[in-house]
Parts: C-alpha cells; structure tokens; sequence
C-alpha cells in the first residue's frame, strides 16, 4: 500500500490530483460543443486518449529511457476494465439524462471510495474526511436542487455506476501502490472499439469532431494519468473528493459557453464544495507535517526507559 506520510509526497498526490480534476471538468462541454452521435462521441474520444497513451508511452521508453508498465500486471488489468467500463456508462450517462444529475451522481465517488476504503482496505475515514464529504454533498444537493426529478432513469443509472467503477479503480490502485497512470488511457481502446460495432449506419456522426479530438487527445489522457497517479500519495477518499471538482466547475464552463445561467443555489453548492476541498486539503497538509515533525522528535529523542 502506498506511504502518505511524507507531507512533501502529500502535497505532490494534491497538486497532481487537483490538475487532474480540473482537466475532467472541462469533458462534459468539450462532449457537448462537439454535437455528435453518443456512439460516434465514444469511439472517436476513446480511440484517441489510446492514441495519446501508446505515444506518450513510447516516448519515456524510446527517448527518455524510462521503462513504465502500460498496465502493471493483474492488478492493473482488473483495475483497466473498471475505467474502460465506466468510459462507457459514464457517455451513456451523459447522453441520457441532464448534466446536472451525472455531476451529482459521480460527487457520490469520494463516498464510495471512503466505503470501500473502510471495509477492504480497513482505512476508517478521518472524522474531517467524513464531516468534509457530508458538507460536499449538501453542496452538490444545492447546486442540483431537484434536478433528479427531471432526468432519466437509465441515464442516473449509469453515472451511478461510473461513481461506483471510479471508486472501485481509485481504491484497488491505492492498494497496489503501483504506478497505474497509463492503465486508464490504455484501456480506453475496448469501449472505443465497442462503440465502432455500434455506430449508425451513416457512420460518424459528430458535427464538430475538432472538440472531441482535442478532448480525447489531450484533455482526457492528462486528466486520467494525474487522478490515476494520485492514489499513490493520498488516500482513496482525497482522490475521490478531487473528482468533485467536475461537480463544481463544469456548470461554470457550461454557463460560459451555452449560456446556461447557474441559479443562486449552484453558485452557493459550489462555493461550499470548494471550501470544503480547500479546507480538507489544507488540514490534511498540517497534519501530515505536524505527524513528520513528531516522528523526526521521537527519533532524535527515543525514550530510554
């Protein structure tokens, strides 16, 4: 399992986290703007985050010299068909039911994480964990408000799923330890090819393919790679929580961009779920320092007896 004591590797996991959740917040617009076809979207992003992956890949290997695992052993392929499953219930989600439902149904991945945390890993969330995640989700019930009411019911049931397979992958790869940043992007081909054996009969339908290439390309390979390295320095419910950074910034960029005014209990959801990340994340910090200087105390002065 992986070592969180270190205050330095813990604020490595939260910055490395937090610019992953950030590039995930920009998915949802980038899948709108591109107005295509859910089977075309799939494919088509799939395809090229496997594209990014195998490049990057080879690029540490062949020209830095730098031999990283595509998918480091079993562990790394069970966790592999979690993220390519949820690639494909997290679209259905969002083609299926508003966004506003899928952003508050995968807030629920941090809770989950911390779930399946406590019961296979035997890490009992902190109680500023779990007073932290309660105030993420009455922030997320703000900002959504009724929206349930108004979704569908296949589509709420995929994003719950993509919450349960992230938490799922997040927690397995806390367990291992091992480097499993390329696992998510290399996985991505098996829904990709999926989705080609399911595409209309006209073929691609996508009406602005450049916002889902750049999505696939870019966006998604570095969001994944960060959230996927995370879980070697933090622990599964901080990784989790910095999922819910989609939650908040996401309605933001879908204001700025269709012109989708967020109502006053959005923006007041939102600023409780950035306080509270913040909040968490800087308590985390001192106590990981406060717990460094104590061992380095204890170890220079050892009670002899």
């Amino acid at each position: 399992m992986s070592q969180t004591n270190d205050p330095a590797l813990h604020r490595k996991g939260l910055l490395i986290t937090a610019m992953g959740g950030l590039a995930l917040s920009f998915d949802i617009p980038l899948i709108r703007s591109a107005a295509g076809e859910v089977w075309s979207v799939l494919a088509t992003r799939s395809i090229a985050t496997f594209v990014t992956a195998m490049v990057a890949w080879s690029v540490l290997r062949f020209v830095l010299g730098r031999r990283t695992a595509l998918i480091p052993g079993p562990m790394g392929l069970l966790i592999g068909i979690f993220y390519g499953i949820n690639s494909l219930t997290f679209m259905l989600a969002v083609f299926n039911t508003t966004t506003a439902n899928v952003v508050f149904i995968l807030a629920f991945t941090s809770m989950f994480a911390a779930i399946l945390s406590w019961v296979f890993l035997g890490e009992r969330p902190a109680n500023a964990t779990l007073l932290t995640m309660a105030a993420m989700v009455a922030g997320v019930a703000l900002i959504v408000h009724d929206g349930l009411a108004s979704g569908n019911i296949f589509g709420d049931a995929m994003a719950a799923c993509s919450a349960l397979l992230l938490a799922s992958a997040i927690t397995l790869s806390r367990r291992s330890g091992l480097d499993m940043g390329f696992v998510p992007l290399v996985t991505a081909l098996v829904p990709g090819i999926a989705a080609l054996f399911l595409l209309p009969d006209t073929g691609f339908e996508i009406a602005h393919p450049g916002f889902i290439l750049f999505n696939g390309l870019v966006m998604i390979p570095f969001a994944f790679f960060c959230l996927a390295t995370g879980p070697r320095y933090l622990s599964a419910p901080e990784v989790g929580m910095f999922y819910l950074l989609e939650t908040v910034l996401a309605p933001i960029w879908v204001w700025i961009v269709f012109a989708e005014t967020p109502t006053t209990q959005t923006l007041i959801g939102g600023s409780i779920l950035i306080l509270a990340l913040l909040a968490h994340s800087l308590w985390q910090m001192r106590s990981k320092a406060r717990a460094a200087r104590e061992s380095d105390a204890a170890a220079e002065f050892p009670f002899t007896g």
